[in-house]
């Protein structure tokens, strides 16, 4: 304000009217206008947050920005944010009641060890439901804990055993996983069912579970279904099923298995921290 009046009144009248150190005002003209310069940093970090459907903080935002060839550090790219008005979307996470099911509980093999060395040692599983103006749908995944990758999932209108167990085929049609993989979940009565314990039996997985009613015991599975729905889903939800599935399909298959930074994964996509195994 003080730059553009100063043609009208002179600079000492307006800081003592403004109550401004006119050694300050001179400090701050003296600063080049960073404002009026374009900057490719900003256009990056825009394309990136809009890709990511507002869901890229900060720490996210600076390795991908990296990835593309900007040296920008975390607090560079909270700046970089600020000044672009780039807010992250942040939406209410939902509790989910658990089924008293059977009494088939295997024991806790697991116990929280969420980093094993390598690949297809050790799978992790979950159910959630996804709101559509239809009713309520669900989603079934098999997660490898090495990298995080989504390695099989299922979706369908009953959580019933037939949609867990199309998400263990496909992990394990995709997969291949030597004899001995274990797979964690809670005790959900699908997983404690006689159908899906053969179902493991068969492919010569190992099964563990949670303690009852200990969601962090299965930590990294929580974790996805908190991103998945802060990050990719309307809190109104879908129209129907079909663009509900087609929609999530695009969340797993490309944006978090090959394109989302995972903390866990070395700050890379689960796939490119598979692959870098090779």
């Amino acid at each position: 304000m003080i730059q553009s009046l100063k043609k009208a009144w002179p600079v000492r009248v307006m800081c003592e009217v403004m109550k401004v150190a006119r050694s300050s005002y001179y400090a701050f003209a003296a600063r080049p206008s960073a404002s009026l310069t374009p900057c490719p940093q900003i256009a990056a970090a825009r394309e990136i947050h809009r890709e990511t459907r507002c869901s890229y903080g900060s720490r996210r935002m600076s390795h991908e920005l990296q990835r593309r060839g900007h040296e920008v550090g975390r607090y560079r790219a909270r700046t970089l944010m600020h000044r672009a008005q780039l807010v992250v979307t942040r939406k209410r996470t939902h509790r989910y009641q658990k089924s008293n099911g059977e009494a088939l509980v295997a024991p806790n093999l697991l116990a929280r060890n969420f980093e094993p060395p390598s690949i297809n040692q050790v799978w992790a599983g979950d159910i959630t439901y996804v709101r559509t103006l239809q009713g309520w749908s669900y989603l079934a995944i098999v997660m490898d804990l090495y990298s995080r990758r989504i390695v099989g999932w299922a979706f369908a209108l009953l959580p019933d055993t037939a949609l867990v167990i199309r998400a263990l085929q496909q992990a394990s049609d995709q997969r291949r996983p030597p004899p001995g993989v274990m797979f964690h979940s809670d005790q959900g009565c699908q997983y404690t069912s006689a159908h899906f314990v053969n179902e493991l039996k068969a492919n010569g997985i190992v099964q563990s579970m949670s303690r009852k009613g200990n969601c962090w015991d299965n930590a990294p599975v929580e974790r996805f279904f908190r991103s998945l729905k802060s990050e990719w889903i309307d809190e109104k939800g879908y129209p129907d099923h079909a663009h509900a599935e087609h929609d999530i399909g695009v969340y797993i298959d490309d944006f978090y298995n090959y394109r989302r930074i995972h903390s866990a994964a070395g700050g890379q996509p689960p796939a490119r921290c598979e692959a870098s195994l090779f």
